[in-house]
């Protein structure tokens, strides 16, 4: 299980991570080639569909998320990934910092999230390390919670397990407009005392609506 070595990881060690890249590439690499009788759906709309299976890293359930986006790969993940777009068009993400760049396509970012179900869920923070790389001919954008010290008072602070966007043209791409498929693979420990039917319900809503704002910004931008 990946928690067990990530939890003893601390800023100060990410200075060479080529070994946790590795290691998290290879887990979402992991999960992109699970047979699909292993996922159950959890919500479909009409461009997207969220499915989930039992975690093994935590308590809870890894989600799978899939639809079209229309655009390169290139542009779609520069949205996703932490930048200077991100906090613009995700409605869920509140504040966005980079704590500290790294090398290799890394960094250390700290975010906030807005509460959720009448808040039921309150507002977190979490603190990611964020890896981007080539993945055939199109991207992969990667992550995982680590520790640091400090922590705002007023939110609870939760924890990703590995987590990432495989990002890819489709194969008729070449032509305009530019399409790509976007699979989304999401396992977050909200933490705190939280009913897990709330949970359930707020992460596959909160992945459908991801598509939804990315593909406004894109469509704006």
């Amino acid at each position: 299980m990946f928690e067990v070595v990530l939890k003893r990881i601390k800023m100060g060690t990410l200075q060479e991570p080529s070994a946790l890249t590795a290691r998290l590439q290879n887990t979402l690499m992991s999960y992109h080639s699970l047979d699909e009788n292993e996922w159950r759906v959890a919500k479909k709309s009409k461009d997207v569909t969220v499915w989930r299976k039992s975690s093994e890293e935590f308590r809870g359930y890894l989600y799978k998320s899939q639809g079209m986006v229309d655009d390169n790969p290139n542009r779609i993940v520069d949205y996703i990934r932490p930048g200077p777009y991100r906090l613009d068009w995700d409605s869920l993400m509140t504040a966005m910092d980079i704590i500290e760049n790294l090398d290799q396509g890394c960094c250390v970012m700290r975010y906030t999230t807005a509460g959720q179900l009448w808040n039921i869920i309150a507002p977190r923070e979490f603190i990611d390390f964020s890896y981007t790389t080539d993945y055939q001919d199109g991207l992969l954008s990667c992550g995982i919670s680590v520790e640091h010290e400090e922590q705002h008072q007023s939110y609870v602070r939760g924890f990703n397990h590995p987590c990432g966007w495989f990002c890819v043209p489709t194969p008729d791409s070449t032509t305009a407009p530019a399409q790509s498929l976007l699979t989304g693979y999401i396992q977050t420990d909200l933490r705190g005392m939280i009913p897990q039917s709330a949970v359930d319900t707020a992460m596959a809503s909160t992945l459908i609506n991801f598509y939804t704002d990315l593909r406004r910004a894109l469509k704006k931008a």
